[in-house]
This record gives C-alpha cells, sequence and structure tokens, in this order.
C-alpha cells in the first residue's frame, strides 16, 4: 500500500484523473497534461508528483515549466514545497488554487529566490450553457494563412500579459511555433479588420469538461467597443459546437475592464487563482 509523495508514471494515470475529476474545470490544464502524456516523464518534461493516503491518491503536483498543485491541502502543498526546495528551481510559473500556492510559498519562499511579479488574486471564471449577448459573427477560427497577421498580436498580448517579450532571448522562433500550433489544432479565434487583429483569444488545453482559454486581446485604441464580450460570446459558440462543453479562465484581480466584459458574457467566478513568475 502506497503512503506518503511519490513520482507517477503511466501506471498511476487512472488514479490521477479520478483525482482530477473531483475538480474538473479547475483542474482542466492537469487533466489534459495527464491525457496527452499518460504521466510519462519523457512527454511530460517534468515529473508529476503524488500524495497518498491509505493507499489512495490524494493530492499532486505538476512540475514542468509549470508548478501546479492539483486537489492540494494547505498540508499536501507544504510536502510539495520541501521537496522541491530540494533540487534548484526549473519552474517558471506558480500556478493554481490560492491556498495551495499560499502554502507552497510559504515553504519554498525560504529557498527561492523572490518572484518577479506575484499575482495574488486571480478570479478563476467558467462559463456553461449559452452566453448572454450576441455572439460576434466575424469572429472565426483562424488558419495558416492568418499566422503573419496573427503573430504580431499574440506577441504583443504576451508582453502586455507577461511583462517580458515572448521572443526574448532569441526564442521568436519557439514562440511561433506555439502559436502555429494553436491556429493547426483550430484552438486559435480571431476578428480581423482591415488587415489587423482586433481580437483575439486562444484554447490553452481542452479536457472533458472544459476548454481553459488564454490570449485574450484587443488592442488599446480598440477597447471599450465590447470586442471582447462579444468576441468571448463567439468563442465560446466555437468552442462548446466543437471542443468541450464548458469554457474557464482566469483573470487579474486589477483588470476591471476584462472581467467586466467577462462577465457581460456569463462567466461566473468559482475559484480564486494565484500565479507567481519567475
Amino acid at each position: 500500500m502506497r503512503e506518503g509523495l511519490h513520482v507517477l508514471g503511466s501506471e498511476d494515470l487512472e488514479d490521477f484523473l479520478a483525482l482530477t475529476a473531483l475538480d474538473p474545470v479547475v483542474n482542466c490544464f492537469a487533466d489534459y497534461r495527464a491525457r496527452t502524456t499518460r504521466l510519462d516523464p519523457r512527454w511530460l518534461g517534468g515529473e508529476v508528483w503524488g500524495r497518498y493516503a491509505e493507499g489512495r491518491l490524494t493530492a499532486a503536483c505538476h512540475l514542468g515549466a509549470n508548478l501546479v498543485p492539483i486537489g492540494a491541502t494547505d498540508d499536501d502543498a507544504r510536502a510539495f514545497a520541501e521537496r522541491a526546495v530540494r533540487r534548484p528551481r526549473s519552474v517558471s510559473t506558480l500556478v493554481g488554487p490560492q491556498a495551495a500556492v499560499r502554502a507552497f510559498w510559504d515553504v519554498a519562499r525560504a529557498t527561492w529566490e523572490s518572484p518577479r511579479d506575484e499575482r495574488w488574486d486571480q478570479p478563476h471564471l467558467e462559463l456553461v450553457g449559452e452566453p448572454l449577448v450576441e455572439p460576434d459573427p466575424e469572429v472565426r477560427v483562424t488558419t495558416k494563412a492568418d499566422l503573419e497577421t496573427l503573430y504580431p498580436a499574440c506577441v504583443a498580448m504576451y508582453t502586455e500579459e507577461v511583462g517580458v517579450s515572448p521572443e526574448r532571448g532569441g526564442s521568436s522562433a519557439l514562440y511561433r511555433a506555439r502559436v502555429t500550433q494553436l491556429v493547426s489544432r483550430g484552438w486559435s479565434f480571431a476578428r480581423f479588420e482591415d488587415g489587423r487583429v482586433v481580437f483575439k483569444a486562444e484554447v490553452a488545453c481542452v479536457s472533458p469538461a472544459a476548454a481553459q482559454i488564454q490570449g485574450v486581446w484587443v488592442p488599446p485604441d480598440r477597447r471599450g467597443e465590447g470586442l471582447a464580450t462579444r468576441g468571448m460570446a463567439a468563442v465560446a459558440r466555437l468552442v462548446v459546437d466543437d471542443l468541450a462543453p464548458s469554457l474557464s479562465l482566469y483573470v487579474n484581480e486589477w483588470n476591471e475592464p476584462a472581467r467586466r466584459a467577462y462577465e457581460a458574457c456569463g462567466f461566473r467566478q468559482t475559484a480564486t487563482f494565484s500565479t507567481l513568475m519567475f
């Protein structure tokens, strides 16, 4: 009978998916990663740790580019942190439900360097059913023919949101490949006017319960026109038709215009996330 903390593998996939199913929309990212990698470290690019009690998997932690606690109590999060700080920090982001992130950081802060940005209060939002506003009929799934117009908008969004360019350090080819991948999957949506993007959003990951949305952006000179509200309604229709039964996302607490747009569309808060970026 397993007890304590273990590195999970493909043989643990069923137990892991049962854990994510306890809060399937909040755990969309973890579920997606598990299904696409089968928890094989060769595909994960990292590890997933699980904590067992009386032979049952009760909590987990994804450790890759992102460190994400899953189903973790404060005690679980502290246990994961105690293991994480025994190795050099490899993650660029610590993200997840607020209480677990706070408990993890209470331990890790003594060893890891200070984050370059801390976002403690991020409403986690969900949209189930029909949006509350009429979808923008001009928002569509992007194609490879859109890439040269779409890519600068993606760079602008990322730089504004994260605070650094995704092209820094010679990473433009890697970021362009990521944008191309999203377009190829049909996970990129945009409205174009006069040869420019005036609204865009992407799907970050998909599980049987939800599609998690990222990269929502309207250029600064077009904000306040309702493009995001109706654009997200269009994305919701397109996603529910083809990918998942509901949408989720998390938004910075201070981003009042975005929060108003999501609320008008029909998104409702179901949890609070926190993100620390290194």
